[in-house]
C-alpha cells in the first residue's frame, strides 16, 4: 500500500534514563523496537526526521521501515511520548511485524470510471468524503488501494463503505456504521430547475 516510510536509526547502548537524556542532548530521540518473536532493541533516531513525519499526520496508522545500522525492520508505531510543555517527541515505541500480524492502516481509495460516470457526465461533481479508509489488514497482505466503481453512479447518489468489495480478511476499523466514502452532487442550477418543475406539477 503506497510507499513505506524509511527511518534511519542506530542501536542505542544502555536503556536507562541517563542514556536517553544523552541521546536527546545530541538531537536524537530514543526508542525501542519490540515484538515479532525477537528481543526488544533500543534505538536512537534523528529528532528532526521524526518530527517531520509526525507533523505529516497518520504516523500511528502507517507502515514504516526502521533501518537500524543497515538492518531493516518492518514496523508500526505503537506510542509516542511527548514533552508535556513543548509537545515534542521524547521517546517512540515501534512494534515489529510478522506476516500474520493484524494491524490498522490507512489505505487509499481509487475511484474507477469517473470519466464515464452517468451522474458526472450530466454535470454532477464527485465529492470525496474519504480519500483513504482506516482498515484492519494482515501485514503479509496489505492492499495498495481499495476501489470504488462509479460506472453506474447517478446524480445525488451517496456511496458508502458497503459499496466497496474489500479483499479477504480486510475489515473497516469503523464497524458500527456504514460510513460515506463519496457522493455525486447535483449542480445548483439543475436543483432549482427540478424544484420549479415539481412546483408547477
Amino acid at each position: 500500500m503506497g510507499e513505506t516510510t524509511t527511518l534511519e536509526a542506530t542501536a542505542r547502548e544502555g536503556t536507562g534514563k541517563g542514556a536517553a537524556r544523552s541521546a536527546r542532548r545530541n538531537g536524537l530521540v530514543p526508542g525501542v523496537i519490540y515484538g515479532g518473536g525477537e528481543a526488544p532493541q533500543a534505538i536512537n533516531m534523528k529528532f528532526n526526521e521524526l518530527l517531520k513525519l509526525l507533523k505529516k499526520g497518520k504516523f500511528m496508522s502507517s507502515l514504516h521501515n526502521v533501518r537500524v545500522d543497515g538492518v531493516d525492520n518492518r514496523v508500526v508505531c505503537k506510542a509516542v511520548q511527548r514533552d508535556v510543555v513543548k509537545d515534542l517527541p521524547t521517546h517512540v515505541d515501534f512494534l515489529r511485524l510478522t506476516e500474520s500480524s493484524r494491524i490498522k492502516l490507512h489505505v487509499p481509495v481509487e475511484f474507477l470510471n469517473v470519466e464515464t460516470c452517468p451522474g458526472i457526465k450530466r454535470g454532477g461533481t464527485l465529492n470525496v468524503t474519504r480519500h483513504d479508509v482506516e482498515l484492519w489488514v494482515r501485514a503479509g497482505a496489505i492492499p495498495d488501494h481499495i476501489e470504488l466503481d462509479l460506472a453506474e453512479g447517478k446524480l445525488g447518489e451517496v456511496f458508502k463503505i458497503s459499496a466497496i468489495s474489500l479483499p479477504a480478511g480486510v475489515t473497516p476499523v469503523i464497524a458500527d456504521r456504514d460510513f460515506v466514502i463519496a457522493s455525486i452532487a447535483t449542480p445548483s442550477g439543475m436543483v432549482a430547475d427540478e424544484e420549479e418543475a415539481a412546483a408547477e406539477a
